[in-house]
């Protein structure tokens, strides 16, 4: 099974709109038992709590099923997930300064848009001080990043649907 890890600040916003598109992405091609995917912050902001109200309206705008809980990225996930996707640079670093004081230096982390060809090292902006507007901004950025990060997997795991 590939483990899949997808993380922004809070994780309220980004990364578990990410995960919900993999999933259904997953789903749809028929090769979601090959997978395991979550979503985590770098801070604790708003641990337990569910996703930003605008992030739901989003994915369900979207016909996506969302269901997640804002948790911490921890130790356990260095080992654990064979992907680890940030949204931005700042989170880079800090999973970076984590993985290194974990004893995980040798942990690749992606930016989850250089899978997307001519994107490579874009961030995927955080929308939590904008408006709806952005949210739908960040739902279009990140279909086609999961779009080729999965098609990327797929070829380099030999899935096919």
């Amino acid at each position: 099974m590939i483990k899949v890890l997808f993380v922004c600040l809070g994780n309220i916003c980004r990364s578990p709109l990410a995960e919900a598109i993999f999933n259904d992405k997953v789903k749809k091609l028929g090769i979601e038992s090959y997978f395991k995917s979550d979503s985590a912050g770098t801070s604790d902001y708003h641990i337990g709590e569910l996703p930003d109200e605008r992030t739901i309206r989003c994915a369900n705008a979207n016909n996506i099923k969302i269901q997640h809980r804002g948790r911490q990225v921890n130790r356990v996930d260095f080992r654990e997930f064979d992907y680890i996707l940030a949204m931005d640079h700042q989170n880079i670093q800090n999973l970076n300064h984590m993985k290194s004081k974990y004893g995980f230096g040798e942990k690749e982390i992606y930016l989850i848009r250089d899978f997307v060809e001519g994107s490579e090292g874009q961030p995927v902006p955080d929308p939590y001080y904008g408006g709806e507007e952005g949210f739908h901004e960040i739902y279009s950025i990140l279909d086609e990043a999961i779009n080729h990060f999965l098609n990327t997997i797929q070829e380099r795991h030999r899935i096919y649907a």
